[in-house]
Protein backbone atom coordinates (compact mmCIF):
# COMPACT_ATOMS: atom_id res chain seq x y z
CA UNK A 1 0.00 0.00 0.00
CA UNK A 2 1.54 3.26 -1.15
CA UNK A 3 0.93 5.93 1.49
CA UNK A 4 3.63 8.39 0.39
CA UNK A 5 1.13 11.27 0.40
CA UNK A 6 0.54 10.72 4.10
CA UNK A 7 4.17 10.61 5.22
CA UNK A 8 4.64 12.91 8.20
CA UNK A 9 0.92 13.02 9.04
CA UNK A 10 0.09 12.32 12.69
CA UNK A 11 -3.28 10.78 11.83
CA UNK A 12 -3.98 7.67 9.72
CA UNK A 13 -4.97 8.10 6.09
CA UNK A 14 -8.46 6.75 6.81
CA UNK A 15 -9.13 9.49 9.38
CA UNK A 16 -7.79 12.23 7.13
CA UNK A 17 -9.86 11.24 4.12
CA UNK A 18 -12.94 10.66 6.25
CA UNK A 19 -12.73 14.30 7.37
CA UNK A 20 -12.15 15.48 3.80
CA UNK A 21 -15.08 13.43 2.52
CA UNK A 22 -17.45 14.70 5.20
CA UNK A 23 -16.47 18.28 4.53
CA UNK A 24 -16.89 18.07 0.76
CA UNK A 25 -20.04 15.99 0.81
CA UNK A 26 -22.16 17.62 3.51
CA UNK A 27 -23.06 21.16 4.52
CA UNK A 28 -20.54 21.21 7.35
CA UNK A 29 -18.07 23.79 8.57
CA UNK A 30 -14.57 22.80 9.63
CA UNK A 31 -15.68 23.13 13.26
CA UNK A 32 -18.61 20.80 12.58
CA UNK A 33 -16.22 18.16 11.26
CA UNK A 34 -13.98 18.73 14.28
CA UNK A 35 -16.95 18.05 16.57
CA UNK A 36 -18.04 14.91 14.70
CA UNK A 37 -14.53 13.48 14.92
CA UNK A 38 -14.35 14.33 18.62
CA UNK A 39 -17.52 12.29 19.19
CA UNK A 40 -15.58 9.35 17.81
CA UNK A 41 -12.60 9.95 20.09
CA UNK A 42 -10.47 11.73 17.49
CA UNK A 43 -9.14 15.06 18.74
CA UNK A 44 -8.10 17.26 15.83
CA UNK A 45 -8.23 21.03 15.39
CA UNK A 46 -10.46 22.54 12.72
CA UNK A 47 -7.45 24.36 11.23
CA UNK A 48 -5.81 20.99 10.63
CA UNK A 49 -8.95 19.78 8.88
CA UNK A 50 -8.82 22.87 6.66
CA UNK A 51 -5.23 21.99 5.74
CA UNK A 52 -6.23 18.41 4.97
CA UNK A 53 -8.97 19.58 2.62
CA UNK A 54 -6.64 21.97 0.83
CA UNK A 55 -3.84 19.43 0.51
CA UNK A 56 -5.63 16.20 -0.31
CA UNK A 57 -8.61 17.32 -2.42
CA UNK A 58 -6.45 18.02 -5.51
CA UNK A 59 -4.74 14.64 -5.01
CA UNK A 60 -8.09 12.87 -4.91
CA UNK A 61 -9.23 14.63 -8.08
CA UNK A 62 -6.04 13.61 -9.90
CA UNK A 63 -6.24 10.03 -8.63
CA UNK A 64 -9.86 9.70 -9.76
CA UNK A 65 -9.27 11.11 -13.26
CA UNK A 66 -8.34 7.78 -14.96
CA UNK A 67 -11.62 6.28 -13.69
CA UNK A 68 -13.81 9.05 -15.01
CA UNK A 69 -16.45 8.40 -17.65
CA UNK A 70 -16.16 10.15 -21.00
CA UNK A 71 -18.27 13.29 -21.27
CA UNK A 72 -21.12 13.66 -23.74
CA UNK A 73 -21.29 15.86 -26.81
CA UNK A 74 -23.67 18.46 -25.33
CA UNK A 75 -22.19 20.98 -22.90
CA UNK A 76 -24.31 23.25 -20.70
CA UNK A 77 -22.24 26.28 -19.68
CA UNK A 78 -23.06 29.05 -17.23
CA UNK A 79 -21.53 31.22 -14.51
CA UNK A 80 -22.53 31.67 -10.91
CA UNK A 81 -20.77 33.62 -8.17
CA UNK A 82 -19.29 33.19 -4.71
CA UNK A 83 -17.81 35.60 -2.19
CA UNK A 84 -14.08 35.31 -1.45
CA UNK A 85 -12.57 37.57 1.22
CA UNK A 86 -15.58 39.87 0.88
CA UNK A 87 -15.32 40.17 -2.91
CA UNK A 88 -17.38 38.49 -5.59
CA UNK A 89 -15.76 35.78 -7.69
CA UNK A 90 -17.30 34.13 -10.72
CA UNK A 91 -17.54 30.37 -11.00
CA UNK A 92 -17.67 29.08 -14.57
CA UNK A 93 -19.27 25.62 -14.72
CA UNK A 94 -20.00 23.20 -17.55
CA UNK A 95 -22.17 20.12 -17.13
CA UNK A 96 -22.97 17.31 -19.53
CA UNK A 97 -26.27 15.99 -20.77
CA UNK A 98 -26.15 13.15 -18.21
CA UNK A 99 -25.47 15.49 -15.28
CA UNK A 100 -21.70 15.13 -15.13
CA UNK A 101 -19.89 18.25 -13.92
CA UNK A 102 -17.33 18.47 -16.71
CA UNK A 103 -15.22 21.37 -15.46
CA UNK A 104 -15.23 24.36 -13.12
CA UNK A 105 -13.15 27.52 -12.94
CA UNK A 106 -13.06 30.31 -10.34
CA UNK A 107 -12.21 33.73 -11.75
CA UNK A 108 -12.02 37.25 -10.29
CA UNK A 109 -13.52 38.58 -13.52
CA UNK A 110 -16.29 37.70 -15.91
CA UNK A 111 -14.82 38.55 -19.28
CA UNK A 112 -13.43 37.09 -22.50
CA UNK A 113 -10.04 36.24 -20.97
CA UNK A 114 -11.65 34.26 -18.15
CA UNK A 115 -14.03 32.47 -20.53
CA UNK A 116 -11.13 31.63 -22.86
CA UNK A 117 -9.07 30.14 -20.06
CA UNK A 118 -12.04 28.13 -18.82
CA UNK A 119 -12.88 26.70 -22.25
CA UNK A 120 -9.25 26.02 -23.13
CA UNK A 121 -8.77 23.89 -20.02
CA UNK A 122 -12.01 21.98 -20.61
CA UNK A 123 -11.22 21.36 -24.28
CA UNK A 124 -7.72 20.06 -23.54
CA UNK A 125 -9.13 17.62 -20.98
CA UNK A 126 -12.25 16.46 -22.82
CA UNK A 127 -12.06 17.36 -26.49
CA UNK A 128 -14.55 19.37 -28.51
CA UNK A 129 -18.32 19.07 -27.99
CA UNK A 130 -20.89 18.97 -30.76
CA UNK A 131 -23.19 21.48 -29.07
CA UNK A 132 -22.68 24.17 -26.44
CA UNK A 133 -25.69 25.58 -24.61
CA UNK A 134 -25.26 28.99 -22.95
CA UNK A 135 -27.16 32.13 -22.13
CA UNK A 136 -26.64 35.26 -24.23
CA UNK A 137 -23.37 36.31 -22.54
CA UNK A 138 -21.22 38.00 -25.18
CA UNK A 139 -17.93 36.73 -23.73
CA UNK A 140 -19.05 33.11 -24.05
CA UNK A 141 -20.25 33.64 -27.61
CA UNK A 142 -16.94 35.21 -28.61
CA UNK A 143 -14.83 32.43 -27.14
CA UNK A 144 -17.00 29.64 -28.57
CA UNK A 145 -16.68 31.14 -32.05
CA UNK A 146 -12.92 31.42 -31.55
CA UNK A 147 -12.12 28.02 -30.04
CA UNK A 148 -14.85 25.66 -31.27
CA UNK A 149 -16.39 27.21 -34.38
CA UNK A 150 -17.76 23.87 -35.59
CA UNK A 151 -19.90 23.37 -32.48
CA UNK A 152 -23.55 24.38 -32.57
CA UNK A 153 -24.04 27.25 -30.12
CA UNK A 154 -27.54 27.03 -28.64
CA UNK A 155 -28.80 30.15 -26.85
CA UNK A 156 -32.52 29.34 -26.85
CA UNK A 157 -34.50 30.57 -23.89
CA UNK A 158 -34.65 28.02 -21.05
CA UNK A 159 -32.23 25.68 -22.87
CA UNK A 160 -29.63 26.30 -20.17
CA UNK A 161 -31.89 25.66 -17.18
CA UNK A 162 -30.14 22.37 -16.44
CA UNK A 163 -26.83 23.92 -15.38
CA UNK A 164 -28.53 26.92 -13.78
CA UNK A 165 -30.48 24.60 -11.51
CA UNK A 166 -27.32 22.62 -10.78
CA UNK A 167 -25.71 25.77 -9.33
CA UNK A 168 -28.07 25.35 -6.38
CA UNK A 169 -26.19 22.30 -5.11
CA UNK A 170 -22.93 24.21 -5.06
CA UNK A 171 -24.55 27.19 -3.32
CA UNK A 172 -26.09 24.87 -0.72
CA UNK A 173 -22.64 23.44 0.04
CA UNK A 174 -21.03 26.87 0.37
CA UNK A 175 -23.79 28.36 2.53
CA UNK A 176 -22.65 26.94 5.92
CA UNK A 177 -19.12 28.27 5.47
CA UNK A 178 -17.95 31.36 7.29
CA UNK A 179 -16.52 32.78 4.10
CA UNK A 180 -13.83 31.68 1.67
CA UNK A 181 -10.57 33.48 2.31
CA UNK A 182 -8.53 33.05 -0.88
CA UNK A 183 -9.12 32.26 -4.53
CA UNK A 184 -7.15 29.03 -4.15
CA UNK A 185 -9.31 27.93 -1.22
CA UNK A 186 -12.42 28.64 -3.27
CA UNK A 187 -11.07 26.74 -6.27
CA UNK A 188 -10.20 23.66 -4.21
CA UNK A 189 -13.61 23.54 -2.54
CA UNK A 190 -15.53 24.11 -5.78
CA UNK A 191 -13.51 21.43 -7.61
CA UNK A 192 -13.90 19.07 -4.66
CA UNK A 193 -17.64 19.59 -4.71
CA UNK A 194 -17.67 18.69 -8.42
CA UNK A 195 -15.77 15.47 -7.64
CA UNK A 196 -18.31 14.51 -4.97
CA UNK A 197 -21.28 15.26 -7.23
CA UNK A 198 -19.81 13.16 -10.04
CA UNK A 199 -19.13 10.28 -7.66
CA UNK A 200 -22.64 10.53 -6.27
CA UNK A 201 -24.13 10.49 -9.78
CA UNK A 202 -22.05 7.50 -10.89
CA UNK A 203 -19.73 9.21 -13.39
CA UNK A 204 -16.63 7.35 -12.17
CA UNK A 205 -15.74 3.67 -12.15
CA UNK A 206 -15.28 3.97 -8.40
CA UNK A 207 -17.41 2.53 -5.63
CA UNK A 208 -19.38 0.54 -8.18
CA UNK A 209 -19.24 -2.76 -6.29
CA UNK A 210 -21.02 -1.51 -3.19
CA UNK A 211 -24.59 -2.89 -3.01
CA UNK A 212 -25.98 0.30 -1.52
CA UNK A 213 -25.89 3.53 -3.60
CA UNK A 214 -25.64 5.67 -0.45
CA UNK A 215 -22.27 4.05 0.29
CA UNK A 216 -20.83 4.75 -3.17
CA UNK A 217 -18.87 7.85 -2.16
CA UNK A 218 -17.43 6.17 0.94
CA UNK A 219 -16.39 3.14 -1.13
CA UNK A 220 -14.86 5.38 -3.79
CA UNK A 221 -12.78 7.21 -1.18
CA UNK A 222 -11.59 3.86 0.17
CA UNK A 223 -10.37 2.95 -3.31
CA UNK A 224 -8.72 6.34 -3.80
CA UNK A 225 -6.95 6.00 -0.43
CA UNK A 226 -4.97 3.13 -1.95
CA UNK A 227 -3.69 5.25 -4.84
CA UNK A 228 -2.57 8.56 -3.37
Amino acid sequence: MDRSAFVGCRFPAEVILLAVRWYLRYGLSYRDVEELLAERGIEVDHVTIYRWVQRFTPMLIDAARPCRHAVGGRWFVDETYVKVAGRWRYVYRVTGELGQVIDVFVSPRRNIAAARRFFTTALVAHGEPDEVITDLAQALETVIEELIPDAFHNTDQYANNRVECDHGRLKARLRPMRGLKTDRTASVVVRGHALIENLRRGHYELGTETPHPHLRIAAAFDELTETI
